[in-house]
């Protein structure tokens, strides 16, 4: 076995579907076949097998699928090791993102960084905050910045507290909020949980949910043309958006608020290119 092989074991273990492998891997259904035909060959067992849901996988196919994990992550923890042994900041960081601080913070971290280390190069996955934790989790990744700590055993860092805020065309009456037309998006858990228990602090009467979509920006431009109202983050807005903007809080008075972590594993703080950006985003401030 090799790299190909392992990730190919990894890939379709994930995936439990031959067509969607071979499109992930770039290769063509019948040049996959016959590689795992080979390593079945190779082995002498079945490693498994059809059914009508996709693909299953036999004991020592399972088996098989730890060992190739296993392999990739000392690979890439060689790799990784290598690239950082000179004084010179380079290599390759690897970090997870939640899908917001991605788009609207994200880029203007890493040109920052980039200024100070222009031989730094940088593997970006984004997701929902479960989907990072569990790339921190599988160490796939460096770092991650995510939107909540839960699942996570790591070192954590709270790099800022930003306010939920209503948005709206014109300036509503918060107490006849039940009357008007919410919108929802799709979002991670923890901002749902959020704007869920605020609501329920605030109102006994359930929201009147006009709109499902799948992105806050689509959420926005709804708002934006008066179809209703939206509970979102204060990472998303703008000046110039021109919507009336509106902190929300909890009866007690207590701002609502979502928070930023920085997570990683301590063990990683040994390689130069994570040490730097810990530091870097240690010093983040409202300039981001």
């Amino acid at each position: 076995m090799d790299q190909k092989d392992w990730t190919l074991m990894k890939t379709l273990y994930e995936e439990r579907n031959m067509t969607r492998t071979a499109l992930k891997l770039y290769v063509s259904q019948p040049s996959l076949s016959y590689r795992l035909k080979n390593l079945e060959d190779e082995f002498g067992v079945s490693l498994f097998f059809k059914t009508k849901k996709g693909i299953e996988f036999t004991s020592e196919g399972e088996y098989l699928v730890h060992y190739s994990k296993d392999m990739l992550k000392q690979l890439q923890n060689m790799k990784d090791t290598m690239s950082h042994m000179g004084k010179e900041v380079s290599g390759v960081l690897r970090i997870g993102v939640s899908s917001n601080f991605a788009q609207y913070v994200l880029p203007k971290v890493l040109k920052d960084f980039s200024k100070k280390y222009p031989n730094v190069r940088f593997n970006v996955q984004t997701g929902w905050s479960t989907q990072v934790i569990e790339l921190l989790n599988n160490s796939s990744v460096h770092v991650g910045i995510l939107r909540s700590k839960r699942g996570w055993q790591g070192e954590k860092v709270l790099l800022r507290k930003e306010p939920l805020y209503l948005i709206s065309k014109e300036k509503l009456n918060m107490e006849n909020l039940p009357d008007y037309r919410l919108i929802n998006y799709s979002t991670d858990s923890s901002l749902k949980d959020s704007i869920t228990s605020w609501w329920a602090d605030q109102f006994s009467e359930p929201a009147n949910i006009e709109m499902e979509v799948d992105r806050l920006e689509t959420c926005k431009e709804m708002v934006k043309n008066d179809f209703g109202f939206a509970v979102v983050p204060e990472i998303c807005l703008k000046k110039d958006d021109g919507l009336y903007q509106q902190p929300i809080y909890l009866k007690d008075g207590t701002t609502v608020n979502r928070e930023t972590w920085l997570m990683y594993n301590q063990s990683f703080k040994n390689l130069t290119v994570v040490d730097r950006f810990v530091d870097h985003l240690k010093e983040w401030d409202d300039n981001y």
